[in-house]
C-alpha cells in the first residue's frame, strides 16, 4: 500500500466533445430528503441487498443505501476484482441486470434511495475472460473502448505533486481511460444513464481524484438526468489535487472525517471533537464516514475490529451535524484481499446494529438542528440538538455519572441507543423542568435521546 490513500481499486495492483449545459441539473451536496443517512452495503448481493432495504433499512429510516460497482468484471474472489471492469454490462458476482433492476425497486418500496459506485477512471489491467464472458487484454475491451481511448501515459504514477501524472496516468496499472475524448465521455455517460434509467437515484464516482473535475462535469453534462453525486476524492497535504475541486459536481468524500475520530477515540481526548469540521469540507459539501473498504483494510481508520469503540464512533457521526452520514457495513476478514462471504456468514450486518439504527432514527429526528449544551472530558462528552436531541458518549472504560444539559423539554425518553421507543423498559432518562438529566452512560457506551422518542 502506498503511504497515502488511493481508492477502492489500491489492492488490485497486489494481485495483478459536447457539453450540454449544466445549469439544468444543480449539483445536489447532500442526499435529497429528509433522511440523508446512508448506508454502504459492501460487496453485498443485489438480491439480498433489495431484502436488507425491506426488512432493516427501509424500517430504520436509512434513505439510502450505496452498492457496489455493477459492471462486467475481472475473475477473481478477491474484492477488488469488482473494481476492474471489463464492460459495462451487468454480469459480476453480486447479480445480474434483472437482479439490479429488482433491487432497485424493492428498496425504493421500502423507502430507500439507491447510490451506484460507479468505475470510470479506468479499466482492467492484463487480460483474460471477463465475469459475462467478454475476452479483453489491456487497452482492448471489445465493444466498450480500444487503444485510442486510453492516456498515452502508460506508466503508474509516481508523483502526487503533479497534477497531469496524477490524472493521465495509470492507477496501480489500469487502464486510464481519456476522459478528455468526447467519445470516451459519451460512452461513460451511456453507461450511467442505463443505471439512472434502471431507477439508481444516486453515483458515487470512484476515483474521481484520478479524473479532472472538468472532465467530470462534462460527462455529467451529457448525461439526460445525472441524479445526485457523491465523489471519491481523498486528501492528500501538499498534492496537486484537492476535493475542494469537485464540489460543484455534488457532495465529495471527506477522508480527514474518520482518521480525526480515530485519534480522539483512541488517544482518550474526545473535546477536539467538537471542532470537527475545521480543515475540512464545508458540512453542506462533505459526505462524512467513520471507515470504509480501503481505510479498514490501510489502518487509517477505525474498523469493525474496534468493537465498542467503533459503534461509539458511528454514533457520534449520526449525532453530530457536520455533513451528511454513510454508514459502512462489510463483511470480516483477515486476508485483506479476501472476497466477500457467499453465504449469510461473515457479514458485520452494522447497518442493522441497534446501536446504529436507533441513532439514524436520531438523525431524522433532529434534521439541521444546530449543536448545543457542549460538554466533554477526557474520554467522554455529550451535546444536545436545539431541543430535538441530546446524546452522551463515553470512549472511556469505566460508567459515567453524571447530570447532563439536555436542552430537551422536560419529559421521560427512550435511549433509542439501546431501545426500541415501542420497547424501552429499563431504557429510559426523565428531563428535569430545567432540560437537565442525570444519566449513567456505559463503558464505551452511548446514551441517545430525542423528541420524538418520548416512553
Amino acid at each position: 500500500m502506498r503511504k497515502r490513500l488511493i481508492c477502492a481499486s489500491t489492492a488490485a495492483v497486489l494481485a495483478a466533445g459536447g457539453v450540454t449545459a449544466l445549469n439544468a441539473w444543480p449539483s445536489q451536496a447532500a442526499p435529497p430528503g429528509e433522511k440523508t443517512v446512508t448506508a454502504t452495503l459492501f460487496e453485498k448481493p443485489y438480491a439480498d441487498v433489495g431484502k436488507e432495504c425491506k426488512d432493516t433499512l427501509g424500517p430504520a429510516g436509512y434513505g439510502y443505501v450505496e452498492v457496489s460497482p455493477a459492471t462486467e468484471h475481472i475473475k477473481g474472489e478477491q474484492w477488488w476484482t469488482s473494481y476492474q471492469p471489463v464492460s459495462y454490462k451487468i454480469a459480476g458476482r453480486l447479480g445480474d441486470a434483472e437482479a439490479f433492476k429488482s433491487m432497485v425497486s424493492a428498496c425504493h418500496d421500502a423507502g430507500v434511495k439507491v447510490i451506484a459506485d460507479a468505475v470510470i477512471n479506468h479499466m482492467a489491467a492484463a487480460s483474460g475472460t471477463g465475469t459475462g464472458g467478454t475476452q479483453y487484454s489491456k487497452y482492448d475491451y471489445p465493444g466498450t473502448y480500444g487503444d485510442s481511448d486510453f492516456h498515452g501515459c502508460r506508466k503508474d504514477i509516481s508523483d502526487y505533486k503533479n497534477r497531469e501524472d496524477v490524472q493521465t496516468c495509470e492507477l496501480v496499472s489500469l487502464s486510464d481511460l481519456d476522459t478528455g475524448s468526447d467519445k470516451v465521455r459519451s460512452t461513460i455517460a451511456g453507461y450511467l444513464d442505463s443505471l439512472r434509467d434502471m431507477g439508481v437515484d444516486g453515483l458515487r464516482i470512484d476515483a474521481a481524484k484520478h479524473m479532472s473535475a472538468d472532465d467530470i462535469k462534462a460527462i455529467k453534462g451529457k448525461m439526460a438526468d445525472p441524479g445526485f453525486w457523491v465523489s471519491e476524492v481523498i486528501h492528500g497535504d501538499g498534492e496537486a489535487v484537492q476535493p475542494e475541486e469537485y464540489t460543484d459536481l455534488g457532495d465529495v468524500d471527506e477522508f480527514r472525517f474518520g482518521k480525526h475520530l480515530k485519534s480522539a477515540f483512541q488517544g482518550g481526548d474526545v473535546g477536539g471533537l467538537k471542532n470537527i469540521a475545521e480543515g475540512k469540507l464545508a458540512a453542506d459539501k462533505a459526505r462524512t464516514f467513520v471507515d470504509n473498504w480501503d481505510t479498514e483494510r490501510n489502518g487509517s481508520t477505525l474498523t469493525y475490529k474496534d468493537g465498542d469503540l467503533y459503534k461509539l464512533a458511528n454514533a457520534f457521526m449520526l449525532a453530530h451535524p457536520y455533513g451528511a452520514p454513510n454508514v459502512f457495513s462489510g463483511y470480516e476478514w483477515s486476508e485483506k484481499d479476501a472476497g466477500p462471504p457467499s453465504g449469510d456468514g461473515g457479514w458485520t450486518n452494522m447497518h442493522a446494529q441497534r446501536e446504529i439504527t436507533g441513532m439514524v432514527g436520531f438523525r431524522n429526528a433532529v434534521g439541521g438542528a444546530e449543536l448545543t449544551d457542549w460538554w466533554s472530558e477526557g474520554s467522554a462528552l455529550s451535546f444536545g440538538r436545539a431541543g430535538k436531541g441530546f446524546v452522551a458518549l463515553n470512549a472511556g472504560g469505566g460508567e459515567l455519572k453524571r447530570t447532563f444539559s439536555t436542552s430537551l423539554p422536560a419529559g421521560t425518553y427512550c435511549n433509542v441507543a439501546k431501545a426500541s421507543p415501542d420497547k424501552c423498559d429499563g431504557n429510559t432518562v426523565t428531563v428535569g423542568d430545567d432540560g437537565k438529566a442525570e444519566a449513567t452512560v456505559p463503558a464505551k457506551g452511548v446514551v441517545a435521546l430525542h423528541a420524538g422518542a418520548k416512553s
